[in-house]
């Protein structure tokens, strides 16, 4: 029986296999276009279409049915309108449509997405969700692949090495590291804060079990000036990617605003994750769903940092901690966040509602004797109040915790075998 099933799941990859092979070429188109709105209106604009020569991804799962983020990318085969490829994404403009700037400025951000490169025309869509968290079409292009406006040449050629690997790209999930802020000499320190990261990152459940599912790149990419930006102490320096501290005026906040040039250093190695790596004793950090996750590496908590910050980058999991006021009304009350560890009880049912044991009360008081239990504590998502989280602390909620609770365990793993294949 055992040979027959493992027989069956041959087949079933196989054909995956062909149609990836009936439908794409084995390298990436990239699509740039910037992002433009204010607190209640959005805009996509295209900037440009190009081709990388790299498609690491999965060649068996290629359509999203995990439906994580704010955005959503489907791709159809223009004359059949078959769905030939999807994905779930977020980026910097949502999380700016909640600041109070947003309510008085409108303004544009740099985004891309990128798929495998299509053998016929396509029908590309991009869709956002709306304050009901459901997904609206928002943008709508037709692309010809063999169009000769579409830009070939990579601008930005650098050396990549090794820091993990388990083996063919498409089979695992592929992990970049960008180095920002790292001068010349200095990449051999990036390459060992590389090393060190992942090793970490390896001592967490689940990615402790996925050791041998997972690859990790390094792309040796030097700056002209070392450590990001500080705009609130008037520090500005000339670094490959240029990421700044204070974004949305939040102090610890490190983050890239655009992203195009990112993406023009990621694709000199396989990538389906991108972590830039900043040369910085100051503390920050940051992480997007399926865009990018950022960190510093010289701060003592500098390993924490990159754990949390990949989790929101990788398996799209929510802040686990209380009151902030950088956002306004970041999850609403009466809407369900699509985040798999956090709750506002709307569609709880989704959730964690079944981890819970009965003899655990609902909600769950943040008291000690329910300290090591899953349950449903208040207090999450940038709020104090009608946010809940799995579990009294976790890695999402404080850098002092040691592990992912078991819904955010959960998330990952599916995840890793997504792309993985496994």
């Amino acid at each position: 029986m055992k040979s027959i099933i493992l027989f069956l799941i041959s087949l079933s990859v196989i054909s995956a296999q062909s149609k990836f092979d009936e439908y794409f070429y084995d390298k990436t188109m990239r699509v740039d276009y910037f992002h433009i709105g204010t607190d209640n209106n959005e805009e996509y604009i295209l900037d440009e279409i190009i081709e990388e020569p790299i498609y690491p991804g999965t060649k068996t799962a290629l359509i999203d049915t995990f439906f994580y983020g704010n955005h959503f990318f489907n791709v159809y085969d223009y004359s059949s309108n078959t769905l030939l490829y999807s994905k779930g994404f977020s980026s910097l403009f949502q999380e700016w449509q909640t600041t109070d700037e947003a309510k008085i400025l409108k303004r544009s951000f740099e985004e891309t997405i990128v798929f495998p490169y299509p053998r016929n025309k396509i029908r590309l869509e991009i869709l956002s969700r709306n304050k009901k968290k459901i997904f609206e079409k928002k943008f709508e292009l037709e692309i010809d692949p063999d169009d000769y406006f579409i830009r070939t040449e990579q601008k930005l050629k650098f050396e990549t090495k090794k820091i993990h690997y388990s083996g063919d790209p498409s089979e695992n999930l592929d992990i970049v590291f960008i180095p920002e802020g790292y001068t010349k000499d200095q990449l051999n320190n990036f390459i060992d804060k590389c090393k060190s990261m992942v090793e970490y990152l390896f001592t967490y459940d689940p990615f402790i079990n996925y050791k041998n599912s997972i690859n990790v790149w390094a792309v040796m990419a030097p700056s002209l000036e070392q450590g990001a930006d500080i705009p609130g102490d008037d520090k500005w320096v000339n670094t490959l990617v240029n990421s700044s501290y204070y974004t949305f005026n939040s102090e610890r906040y490190l983050m890239k605003t655009s992203v195009k040039n990112v993406r023009d250093v990621a694709s000199n190695a396989p990538y389906e994750q991108i972590v830039i790596l900043v040369n910085s004793e100051k503390y920050g950090g940051g992480g997007i769903y399926n865009y990018y996750s950022i960190t510093c590496a010289n701060d003592e908590r500098a390993n924490r940092v990159f754990v949390h910050e990949f989790g929101h980058g990788f398996a799209g999991l929510a802040d686990e901690y209380g009151a902030d006021d950088t956002y306004n009304e970041f999850y609403p009350l009466d809407t369900e966040p699509w985040e798999p560890n956090i709750t506002t009880l709307v569609d709880f049912d989704k959730k964690w509602k079944n981890m819970i044991q009965e003899s655990t009360p609902v909600p769950t008081p943040d008291e000690k004797d329910y300290y090591d239990v899953v349950g449903l504590f208040e207090g999450a998502g940038y709020v104090n109040k009608g946010v809940y989280r799995p579990t009294h602390s976790s890695i999402m909620r404080v850098l002092s915790a040691e592990s992912f609770n078991e819904p955010s365990v959960q998330a990952i793993e599916r995840l890793i075998k997504f792309y993985s294949g496994k």
